[in-house]
């Protein structure tokens, strides 16, 4: 899951990882924000999964059309972070387009969000 989660994130021109948290995280390049954080049982989380940057709607959608795929992640989910389910064979497909939409939104500029 994670090299495979790697390889997504670091498709991405100007994308670079680091630990943080004790976990793999992804940035944008310039700016150095955090579009996507591994999450490997990180504080006894019952999952395997991936934290990505959202907005409130798209999480509140996402969460709804699928809270045993989707949720809230502590710490950043009132910030409308997403949380995606990695250890049920995820469609990976749809975590590559919500892994580029995360670093779309970090990436835009203040006023385009």
């Amino acid at each position: 899951m994670l090299a495979r989660l790697r390889q997504i994130c670091m498709a991405i021109p100007g994308a670079f990882e680091k630990l943080s948290h004790g976990e793999p995280t992804w940035f944008t390049g310039p700016s150095g924000k955090v579009f996507a954080m591994f999450d490997n049982h990180h504080h006894g989380a019952a999952r395997i999964s991936v934290h990505l940057a959202g907005t409130i709607e798209q999480q509140e959608a996402l969460v709804a059309s699928d809270p045993a795929r989707y949720w809230v992640p502590p710490y950043v989910g009132h910030r409308g972070w997403i949380g995606v389910v990695l250890d049920t064979d995820p469609n990976w497909d749809e975590v590559a387009s919500l892994v580029r939409d995360a670093h779309a939104l970090v990436s835009a500029p203040r006023s385009r969000r």
